[in-house]
């Protein structure tokens, strides 16, 4: 694992036939990813971002109380 400025590189991953990919064991450390966690899949035309589901429903949840205020 190499970090920078909190950004990190943890090597690479290859996708199984059954199109599923092993988050490396320091990344889960690191982002306290236990088996059973919901990730969400984003993307653009750029690439990928995986985000616990709890966080962006975090987010989503300020946002809302936000604009509602």
């Amino acid at each position: 694992m190499q970090e920078k400025d909190e950004k990190y590189i943890f090597g690479v991953v290859k996708i199984s036939e059954k199109g599923q990919i092993v988050i490396p064991r320091d990344a889960r450390k690191v982002y306290d990813l236990k088996a059973g966690d919901a990730l969400l899949l984003l993307g653009d035309k750029n690439g990928m971002a995986l985000v616990k589901t709890q966080i962006f429903q975090d987010m989503v949840g300020q946002i809302v109380e936000d604009i509602t205020k």
